[in-house]
Parts: structure tokens; C-alpha cells; sequence
């Protein structure tokens, strides 16, 4: 790790490692953009981890450039208060601390800044649509004041690199590209016009900036759209910026129409954006930042060495473990909490207004949180090893608890171990192993292959009973569903190659897509029959794009608006939105509708007087994060 925990300087920044925490959302802001000590802790805690710099997420220069009433805001004085208060926390746990500075011109709405977003040109938002209001020449000129405002309050609140985030969309990025730029004015046109407007930008902030003082640029470098951006565009670009006054230049992707280019799910190869930072990095010969599923720091390390980078940005990576940095420079990397790409940090913000994350449920709750020892110690007795029955073990061993594990089969997981088969979803197995990891180091006792009985609970007399007993698969009363021929999810998701049948698939819901896929990818004919009039609803939204996508190159029959209806020897009947009988050919049928809880021990326990909880599917079936989250609350409250 010599290479990534070596020292770096631009300008007058001093960088202690190559490690940086780059701008991303978290949307810990009260309405109207007032920090809180909850955002203030929350990049204390990324700070404290160890990466040398910071930069606070993208602070809004103009009221109409907010993308969210969340999202922080630069563009008055009264925010400087609090943008300083971020700005020292991470100064005091030894970090660089940096800010990016943002306008989101058509990628916001009219609920969100009551009037129309601004924009290069009178082309809407592809992902918001909606009238947008084409700026001015003279509206130009004063977005490009409202940035060097920005850059005197930055300076005021002690930040010590500014970032004008010129990627992901956004008004700058609207004008740079040709996707979205169409203005026959100074504004548009060729590279040249169509860069005016950063260059000003550029050159106001740096107007504004002491001579020593480093400036960054953030750039989608490819859109992977038509008419979009390409690296021998962004090229030509970041040489008319650099010689404008930017210093280092953070290469990421992507834009409104291609959002799985900016937060790139578990589909994408790790370090998928490295390529073209490499060749930007030749061509300008200035300090790179490079980001994109960089969520290891062997990997990070490698990038250092070869050169293909100055820096490393590891975003969703510190969301899901902080303290990743120094767990890397100490040798820790069975101890890192690694992020698994499940975007569930960006999905939770469009969803439900703040940042989480699945793997770390403390994200955005790190005070109320908090680890505190027990002053009474308990035997807890948990029964199920899933996510979370893990979850809660091993958080109440840490506080001091004397923990049983029991799990009736031979390995822990649970249902993350069927997750984990899909190809693209590999990454799971590094839960997995964390789990394990905290398991051993906080002394959980742990018994495979138990499947408890009410004696073995009244043999072990725990203070406390957990059920994390999980669930099972759900089949509809139909005719047939008893044949040899039906199977469940696990049954193709066991690990084993899948043998080749014409299956059908019936739910197209978040399972029922992965077991197509996977099926699909080792040759077997495949068609899922969905009740609802689309497949894939409660997916991340990124991650169901591709999913899709690669369903249909993997000529996956999709049928839905049907309704399973009879099961038979040859395959099954359906009952589609006409209410006619459709039939289709199959030697397989895989039940993916649902589950039922597992929780037969609960009514045979009670009697007994126990404290007992019940967390996770046994409760109510429901996802990985739900249960994880649940077993991080019970094992703090018990």
C-alpha cells in the first residue's frame, strides 16, 4: 500500500495519502440548505477515517440551481456558518477539507424551485422532462458572477480546494455537451462556444482564488449518448479549462440520460472509468482524479503505482466504511466494510430524501448509533445466521453480551449466499465475509447445522431470544404446482451450473429477474411470467436498467399481465389481461411470487417466559437492508 498512502501536493494543498473522498450526496440538510450536527458528524466520521482529502457535496451557487430543498447551499452568506463548521471537523481529523460548487440548471423541477429550470437550450431533462427556461446571455453572465460569490464564501468558510462540478448533467455539463447544447450563439456550436461558459466560470473562480490556491474541475468525460461527449471531446475541453486557471481535474461519466455511467451498479467492472482518466492524464500532463467503482484499496493502490492516476476517489467505498483508509494503511482488509455497488445510497435519496446504505445502516444515524457498552451483560441466544441475525450478533457481542449463534445449515448467509450466484452479484460474498469477520473478533459462539428446538432453548436458558429464522417460498394454489417440475428460486441458485431445460419463470419481481438472467447466461431458454404490466418495480432503478437490458440480448421472453393458471407436464397454463388461456412450453418452472415467514418456534417459545424478538423475513419478509438495519437497532437496545 506504499504507493496509495504516499504523500501529494497541488498547489498548496498537501495531501497525505492519494485517497479522496469525492463529492456525494447525502442530503443531510434540513429543508432550505441549513447544516445540522447530523451532516456535520457524518463528514467528521469520513474525515476521521483516514483519506487525505474531502470534498463536501455539491453546494448549490443560485436558489433555482438545487436539485433538492436537501441539497446544500452556498449562495448566501448565512450558509457560511455552517459550511465552516464542516470545513473545521475536518481539519481537525487531519483531512484536506474541500467543497464542490454546482448549478443543476435543467435536472431539477418546478416543485422543487417553483418556476422553470434553467438550461443551455430548450431541451428539457430526459430523466425530469418538463419546460426548461433557455438562459440568456445576460442570465449567463450572472450565473457566472453567482460562482465567484460562491468561491469568497468557500474561502470564508476555510475550505482549502474548490471543485466546480462540471459533470453528472448538471447546467455546466448542459452546456459543454452537444446532447444538450444547441445555442447558434457565442454559447454554442463547436467545442469552443460550447466550453465558453465553463472557461468564464473558471476563470471568475479563479479571479477570486490567492495565487497559490488549487481549483479542481469535475467532468463527465464520456455520456454514452448520441451526440454526447467523448474523451477526445473532453480533451479538447480540459486543455481550454487548464490553461483558464484548473489545476486537477476529476474524470468521471455519464449524464442525465445515462445516470448508470455517474453511480455505476454491481453490473460494472471495478474501476470501469479508469481508461479514460489514464489517457486524459497523457494528454494534459496536470494532476488526475480517478473515481468509478473504486471500492478497493488494492486496487487504488495498483492505479497509484502504474500511474494512470494522481488520485483516487473512493465515494460510495467511505459511505460503507469509513474508516476504510486506515483500516488499509494498518493491513485491516478482512476488517473493511466493503460497498457492494448496490446503489441503495443513491436509490435511498430519490426515494426517501436521505442517504443509506445497506451494508452500513449507521450511515446518516451515526450519533443516535453510536457503540455503547452494556451494564448488565446477557446471554443472547440468536437463532438463524442470515444478514440479520449476523447483524444483531454480532453488534451485541461488541457491547459486551455473551452471544449464541445457531444456524441449521452448514454455512452462514443466508439468503445473501442464493444472492451471491448471479454473476454480476458476486460481490455479496464480501458481506458475507464481514460478517463473519465481526462474528469471531467480538466472541459470538456460533453453531452450524442446528436447526433449535424449544429443549435446545430451554437447555441454553438464554436472558434473551432472537429469531431470525427467515423465510420460505410462497407457491399459489394452483393446479399442478406439486408436480416434479416446479422448483423453487434456491433449487437454480445453489451454486451448481444450472442444467439446461426450457424454464419458465413466474415473478418478475427483483428474484425472479436474477434467476432469468443467470439461467439465461448458462444457455437456457428462458420466459418470465409477471402478474403486474412491468418486471423488475422494486430494483434500484440503475442497476434495473441494465438488468433489462441484458435480459432482452439474452432473448429472455418477457410476458406480463399474466397470471399463473394451471401447471402441467409439458409446461403451463396462463390466464392473460384478456382473460384468455395462453399456454407455454416448459421443462422447468421456477416459483419466485414471494415468501412466508418461518416462524413456527415463536408461539412454542413464548410460554416459557423469555425476552424474545423477532427480526428480519420470520417478521415479514423484506430485504437484506431491512434486516441488517433491524438487527443494528436490536442489538444497541437490548
Amino acid at each position: 500500500m506504499k504507493y496509495l498512502f504516499s504523500s501529494y501536493r497541488i498547489r498548496n494543498c498537501e495531501l497525505k495519502n492519494r485517497i479522496v473522498m469525492p463529492g456525494l450526496a447525502s442530503f443531510l440538510i434540513e429543508d432550505g440548505g441549513s447544516i445540522t450536527d447530523a451532516t456535520i458528524e457524518h463528514y467528521r466520521l469520513r474525515a476521521a477515517g483516514g483519506p487525505a482529502m474531502v470534498i463536501m457535496e455539491a453546494c448549490a451557487v443560485s436558489p433555482e440551481g438545487i436539485v433538492s430543498p436537501h441539497q446544500a447551499r452556498i449562495d448566501d452568506d448565512r450558509f457560511i456558518e455552517g459550511l465552516s463548521k464542516i470545513a473545521s471537523v475536518m481539519k481537525s481529523e487531519g483531512t484536506a477539507p474541500a467543497i464542490q460548487i454546482h448549478h443543476g440548471g435543467r435536472q431539477t423541477s418546478i416543485k422543487v424551485i417553483k418556476q422553470k429550470p434553467l438550461a443551455p437550450s430548450p431541451l428539457p431533462c430526459p430523466a425530469i422532462r418538463g419546460d426548461v427556461e433557455p438562459l440568456t446571455i445576460n442570465g449567463i453572465q450572472e450565473l457566472v458572477r453567482k460562482f465567484g460569490h460562491a468561491t469568497n464564501r468557500a474561502l470564508d468558510a476555510g475550505f482549502e480546494l474548490i471543485e466546480i462540478h462540471g459533470a453528472h448533467g448538471y447546467l455546466i455539463n448542459q452546456f459543454l455537451s452537444g446532447f444538450s447544447n444547441i445555442r447558434e450563439d457565442e454559447y454554442g456550436g463547436d467545442v469552443t462556444g460550447r466550453t465558453r461558459f465553463a472557461k468564464e466560470i473558471v476563470q471568475e473562480v479563479r479571479k477570486h482564488l490567492p495565487e497559490d490556491f488549487p481549483l479542481s474541475f469535475k467532468i463527465s468525460a464520456q455520456e454514452f449518448v448520441s451526440g454526447g461527449l467523448t474523451v477526445d471531446e473532453s480533451i479538447e475541453i480540459l486543455n481550454i479549462l487548464v490553461q483558464a486557471g484548473v489545476d486537477v481535474v476529476q474524470v468521471s461519466a455519464g449524464n442525465d440520460a445515462t445516470p448508470e455511467w455517474i453511480c455505476q451498479p454491481m453490473f460494472m467492472e471495478k474501476a470501469c472509468l479508469l481508461d479514460s482518466a489514464e489517457r486524459i492524464k497523457k494528454a494534459l500532463g496536470i494532476p488526475i482524479m480517478a473515481v468509478g467503482r473504486i471500492n478497493d484499496p488494492v486496487i487504488a493502490n495498483e492505479i497509484i503505482e502504474k500511474g494512470k492516476a494522481d488520485l483516487v476517489c473512493i465515494g460510495r467505498g467511505l459511505l460503507a466504511d469509513p474508516e476504510m483508509p486506515k483500516k488499509a494503511k494498518e493491513g485491516r482488509l478482512e476488517d473493511i466494510r466493503t460497498c457492494i455497488a448496490c446503489n441503495t445510497c443513491m436509490e435511498s435519496i430519490f426515494r426517501r430524501g436521505r442517504v443509506e446504505c445497506l451494508v452500513n445502516p449507521m450511515l446518516g444515524r451515526e450519533k443516535e448509533m453510536a457503540f455503547h457498552p452494556v451494564k448488565t451483560p446477557k446471554k443472547v441466544m440468536v437463532i438463524g445466521g442470515g444478514p440479520g441475525g449476523l447483524n444483531v450478533a454480532w453488534v451485541a457481542a461488541r457491547r459486551g453480551h455473551d452471544v449464541h449463534l445457531f444456524e441449521k445449515q452448514s454455512i452462514l448467509g443466508g439468503q445473501l449466499v442464493l444472492g451471491s450466484v448471479a454473476g454480476y452479484k458476486k460481490e455479496l460474498l464480501s458481506l458475507i465475509k464481514f460478517q463473519e469477520r465481526q462474528i469471531k473478533r467480538f466472541g459470538v459462539k456460533c453453531y452450524l447445522n442446528q436447526k433449535v428446538t424449544v429443549d435446545m432453548v430451554k437447555a441454553e436458558d438464554p436472558d434473551v431470544v432472537i429469531l431470525a429464522t427467515g423465510s420460505y417460498p410462497s407457491y399459489p394454489p394452483v393446479e399442478g404446482i406439486d408436480k416434479p417440475n416446479v422448483v423453487g428460486y434456491a433449487d437454480v441458485l445453489s451454486g451448481d451450473v444450472p442444467v439446461r431445460k426450457k424454464t419458465v419463470v413466474i415473478g418478475g419481481g427483483p428474484t425472479g429477474c436474477e434467476v432469468a438472467l443467470h439461467l439465461s447466461e448458462h444457455g437456457c431458454p428462458v420466459t418470465i411470467v409477471e402478474i403486474l404490466p412491468k418486471i423488475g418495480t422494486r430494483l434500484e432503478s440503475m442497476t434495473r436498467k441494465i438488468l433489462l437490458k441484458k435480459l432482452k440480448e439474452n432473448n429472455v421472453r418477457v410476458m406480463t399481465e399474466c397470471k399463473l393458471s394451471k401447471v402441467e407436464d409439458e409446461g403451463v397454463i396462463l390466464i392473460g389481461g384478456d382473460d384468455k388461456e395462453l399456454s407455454v412450453e416448459a421443462e422447468r418452472i421456477v416459483m419466485t411470487i414471494g415468501n412466508r415467514p418461518v416462524n413456527r418456534l415463536v408461539n412454542q417459545i413464548k410460554p416459557l417466559g423469555y425476552e424474545i424478538h423477532q427480526i428480519g423475513d420470520c417478521l415479514e419478509p423484506r430485504s437484506a437492508k431491512a434486516a441488517i438495519y433491524e438487527g443494528a437497532v436490536l442489538g444497541r437496545a437490548i
